[in-house]
């Protein structure tokens, strides 16, 4: 009977310590205090900048006296119906004009920088672009994870989570963690949205391609790995406690 009881306290004690690294349930931990990072934000900075991979619409305008040649494709007309795909090296290929290199521009700077080099060929163009894919992504402990598309070039914390749901009861709210990239890499700051007085317009804008990331509580992360190792223990402890009750009935 010592025996078994000794089994079942080992079961119950190896699932609380695997239940104890349940830390690894919870995403991008780190060592730093991000909450004292600040972030500046300028009109600027908010202003998406084309990417690679990135994929636009270009709708090319010109003068009325050549509107013989909108069968090309370049009178007021979108170049391509599912966007015009930005390569590796940064680069479109236009008709007339041909490889234009857009990476790095904001999408003002790109139309202006089109609109000069059709000017060789065309009486007064106009072109109108707009970046299609800008997205953020919400992970977590939300009730609606995934991607929110973004039709213009900025979107509040508080957006992006009602586009998400809302927390779910797991969540820890007094630590978002909000990820983005610029030229100088990947930054890490996490917002309190339980305390009014430390929040700023800085530290609630989100950017294009930014990454928001809700944290589960201490309980839902035991809850995950308990029940992990609860898969692997049970039938263990089924056949322990048959036996259990089989030395009762013999004593």
């Amino acid at each position: 009977m010592r025996k078994v009881v000794s089994i079942l306290m080992l079961s119950v004690l190896m699932m609380w310590g695997l239940a104890g690294c349940s830390g690894e349930y919870e995403l991008l931990k780190t060592e730093k205090d991000l909450s004292k990072q600040s972030v500046k934000v300028s009109a600027r900075s908010i202003e998406y900048r084309i990417l690679p991979q990135d994929r636009l619409e270009i709708i090319l305008y010109k003068d009325p006296s050549q509107i013989s040649e909108s069968r090309t494709g370049l009178a007021g007309d979108s170049m391509n119906r599912q966007g015009i795909l930005v390569n590796a090296a940064g680069y479109i290929t236009m008709p007339l004009i041909g490889k234009v290199k857009v990476a790095g521009l904001t999408q003002t700077e790109a139309a202006e920088k089109i609109t000069r080099m059709y000017k060789k060929y065309l009486n007064t163009p106009s072109v109108y672009l707009e970046v299609l894919n800008k997205k953020i992504l919400v992970l977590g402990e939300v009730k609606n994870p995934g991607v929110v598309t973004l039709d213009k070039e900025k979107m509040t914390l508080f957006e992006a989570l009602a586009h998400a749901g809302d927390f779910t009861n797991s969540a820890i709210r007094n630590e978002i963690i909000i990820v983005s990239s610029d030229k100088h890499g990947m930054r890490m700051r996490t917002v309190d949205l339980t305390n009014f007085d430390k929040m700023d317009y800085a530290s609630l804008m989100l950017r294009p391609n930014d990454i928001v990331y809700v944290k589960p509580n201490n309980w839902k992360q035991f809850k995950v790995a308990s029940s992990d190792v609860t898969s692997v223990l049970d039938p263990i402890l089924k056949i322990a406690g048959a036996y259990a009750a089989f030395a009762y009935i013999v004593d």
